[in-house]
């Protein structure tokens, strides 16, 4: 039987599918197409008053790319309405794999040294698939789905796949369209580039060293040992409960994650610390609206 490989699940991404599992002990992977599609705007996002105060506030530190398998974990993590994750270890890997190779990407908010929401997802082309967000922490999720968004804004991306419509994303102006439609969007963005980094270039944040797949690949074996758990659909998980323990994960990690953020752009400098401020946010997500 052939063997699924991150080279497989990067073609199911361009074909408009994705993976699942029935739970995380099942060992068996399913692909989903969708007849209906959740999109998020990235002309139009709508932000909240109250969320955009927040934003301009800056509760949280946010980060990129610092903590991938940590922000896979506390997605996978049981939450209120949800007691089981549709991704088991033959996914959770393959995301892992995906990261090291600079198709992954993480958006993470922090209060000291303890991570209290975030989001993960793949960037083809000039598409990224959301899929997973967790918040402890009030607005944290949101706040890390805001700055995803200025991030794809500024980085020329054109679609923001959510997978599924869900309540919590209908407030930001998600919409859902059919299968036809989204292909046709798909395509489109998969023939165009982006560039992940480009907020953090353009002004306002703290770049990490230049790197490339050298250094990606030096941090994988790192990664692939400390990743733990799976995730929801981006929004599934958006509750506060979550959590964001890095039990199995920590040692491993931690000599690994310079490495794979610093090359996690396939070849492009990666970007540490805190990225572009909530305000350089807000105005590129007003600008394209």
């Amino acid at each position: 039987m052939h063997r699924f490989t991150a080279d497989d699940l990067i073609e199911c991404y361009r074909r408009g599918v994705f993976p699942m599992a029935e739970a995380r002990k099942d060992d068996e992977i399913f692909l989903v197409d969708p007849a209906r599609r959740g999109v998020v705007p990235l002309t139009g996002f709508h932000v909240p008053h109250r969320l955009a105060r927040t934003v301009r506030r800056e509760p949280f530190e946010v980060r990129v790319d610092t903590a991938f398998a940590a922000v896979v974990e506390a997605c996978a993590a049981p939450a209120e309405g949800r007691t089981e994750t549709w991704i088991n270890g033959p996914i959770e890997r393959l995301y892992a794999e995906l990261f090291a190779r600079g198709y992954c990407h993480t958006v993470e908010c922090w209060r000291g040294d303890e991570m209290v929401g975030g989001l993960y997802g793949v960037s083809i082309g000039a598409a990224f698939f959301g899929e997973s967000m967790f918040s402890t922490a009030r607005d944290a999720s949101k706040v890390a789905l805001v700055h995803l968004v200025g991030r794809l804004i500024v980085g020329g991306y054109k679609l923001l796949d959510a997978q599924f419509i869900t309540e919590h994303l209908t407030q930001f102006g998600t919409e859902e369209i059919d299968r036809q439609d989204y292909r046709k969007r798909l395509k489109a963005a998969l023939a165009l580039e982006s560039d992940y980094f480009a907020l953090d270039q353009k002004g306002g944040g703290a770049e990490g060293p230049a790197a490339g797949a050298g250094a990606a690949a030096g941090g994988a074996a790192a990664l692939g040992a400390g990743a733990g758990g799976a995730g929801a659909a981006l929004g599934a998980g958006a509750g506060v409960g979550a959590g964001a323990g890095l039990a199995g994960g920590v040692a491993a990690l931690a000599g690994g994650r310079a490495a794979l953020a610093a090359g996690a752009s396939r070849g492009r400098g990666g970007t540490t610390g805190s990225p572009a401020p909530g305000p350089a946010v807000l105005q590129a997500i007003s600008q394209a609206s």
